[in-house]
């Protein structure tokens, strides 16, 4: 059977000029039974334009911050390293696969990337901006959960995972701070924290915070995250 294939957005090594890419993200959908694609970095709409016509889907992924710019802030000393780079040609992929009803996915950067361009705001670094005892930014092993989220009903999460509680495991210093236009939350953690969301009137728009990419081989419920973007792609 003919596989869907899938555009993963490259991790960006600037001091070395080079992409490269965790495994987890490609095999993750490989398991799930897509194709995945590293995409090259550009910023030629109209090479960006035929990737987001000639793919099935697109993986959003993790690596560096977000520039404030983005959703109309000044940068702050904490907030991390930004790729002005990324940050462009993210949008108008983005926007493109959202004008052709594309299936996305974005995992921690990538939820906070959907949010900031779809109008909301980013905490620049929770431990200065929203201190918390719940472990967000864990030491290795990072297939281990270090704390749980709730998941909101009637929620498309919800009727995926059929559970209320879920342990997630968690690496980032940056979240979701006022919820973009058009978003849903589906899932909260303990501290009050927006962990995944959707657009509800696209065929497949999710965000999560946590990293199935990591977890997928030993996690029935990244497992299931996953196939179901992929299903979405076919």
């Amino acid at each position: 059977m003919k596989r869907p294939v899938i555009g993963v957005v490259p991790l960006i090594d600037v001091e070395k000029g080079s992409y490269w890419m965790l495994p987890g993200y490609m095999e993750g959908i490989r398991q799930a039974g897509g194709l995945p694609m590293m995409m090259p970095l550009t910023g030629d709409r109209n090479e960006i334009r035929q990737m987001a016509e000639m793919m099935d889907g697109f993986l959003f992924t993790g690596g560096h911050d977000v520039s404030p710019s983005v959703y109309g802030q000044e940068e702050k000393k904490w907030c991390g390293e930004c790729c002005p780079e990324r940050d462009e040609m993210e949008k108008v992929l983005f926007w493109d696969a959202m004008e052709m009803d594309k299936p996305i996915l974005g995992i921690c950067r990538g939820i906070q990337l959907l949010n900031a361009l779809m109008g909301g705001t980013l905490y620049q670094d929770l431990d200065k901006e929203h201190p918390s005892d719940v472990i967000h930014h864990q030491k290795p092993p990072y297939d281990v959960p270090s704390h749980q989220v709730e998941i909101i009903e009637d929620t498309l999460l919800y009727e995926l995972l059929k559970v209320r509680k879920l342990a997630v495991n968690s690496y980032h210093h940056q979240a979701v701070r006022k919820l973009g236009t058009g978003l849903c939350s589906m899932a909260v953690s303990e501290d009050g924290l927006i962990e995944a969301v959707y657009v509800p009137d696209k065929p497949f728009v999710w965000g999560v915070q946590w990293h199935p990419e990591f977890s997928y081989l030993s996690d029935q419920h990244s497992q299931a995250v996953l196939r179901e973007f992929t299903a979405y792609c076919k």
